[in-house]
């Protein structure tokens, strides 16, 4: 079987769910506090896939997953590159997509280009507040774009013809995707988008709500996938036919795609 960590720190509060998502798509779980691992990185070495949790960690102070991203940076660059070099799938949802995109993980080296040995690659997208100012939380329509994300892979199959089905819970004040220029913007394009908004809220560029590396086994979205784990969590469910509902909820989707694929890598 198996096994995850999620990493929280203080302030987190959406490690529970990830945990439960991670048990329900067949792995094995362990919660680990940043403060261990920044102690001791090689625990990280234990672990077949890494997941960020969602929260507001260490207050948002400075600006949303700032220190987390910073301590990640200074002390578990090369545990983490260790991981990468291994295949293992790794996530990050909302404040810890905001952590993934600040330590350089995502939308990391363009495909054939190796990562930095010695520091993290240099952060190249940011998510800032989002265009209306304000705090959203409600949920929103996904569209899956074609790209060699593990975690999303199934998703464009499994909704084809129930797209009214296929949404996530959002709840975020910074969370517009911006790049620096057009070129960024068109270098992510080239196979790191993995999701975009229906409806885009927030105004990020292009939509996007979810990037991955160039492998497709690194991600991160601004969506909560792990809230949205059983049909009876969305709000009008009762509403969603039977046959809108013959699948796995659009989350438990995402956590079991990459969980059998971490299952496939050789040990």
């Amino acid at each position: 079987m198996p096994r995850a960590l999620v990493i929280r720190a203080a302030g987190t509060n959406c490690d529970g769910e990830m945990v439960r998502a991670f048990a329900l798509a067949g792995a094995e779980p362990t919660v680990m506090h940043l403060d261990a691992l920044c102690r001791d990185p090689s625990r990280i070495d234990d672990f077949d896939l890494l997941g960020f949790p969602g929260g507001f960690s260490y207050g948002d102070d400075v600006a949303s997953g700032r220190i987390f991203a910073m301590r990640v940076r200074e002390r578990l660059w090369p545990a983490l590159r260790r991981a990468i070099e291994r295949s293992c799938p790794m996530i990050g949802a909302c404040n810890g997509f905001q952590v993934m995109v600040q330590v350089g993980l995502l939308p990391g080296p363009a495909a054939g280009e190796p990562w930095p040995t010695d520091q993290p690659p240099a952060q190249t997208v940011a998510l800032t507040d989002n265009i209306g100012g304000r705090f959203v939380d409600r949920w929103v329509g996904m569209v899956p774009e074609a790209s060699n994300c593990v975690w999303t892979r199934e998703l464009a199959e499994v909704f084809r013809d129930r797209p009214e089905a296929l949404q996530l819970p959002v709840a975020h004040g910074e969370g517009r995707l911006v790049v620096g220029s057009a070129r960024a913007l068109a270098a992510l394009e080239r196979g790191h988008v993995a999701l975009r908004y229906a409806d885009n809220y927030n105004g990020s560029e292009g939509a996007i709500a979810g990037l991955c590396d160039a492998s497709g086994l690194i991600f991160g979205l601004m969506p909560h996938p792990e809230r949205f784990l059983d049909w009876n969590r969305h709000p009008y469910w009762t509403r969603l036919s039977e046959d809108a509902r013959r699948s796995d909820a659009p989350g438990l989707v995402m956590f079991k795609s990459a969980v059998e694929a971490a299952a496939r890598m050789p040990v």
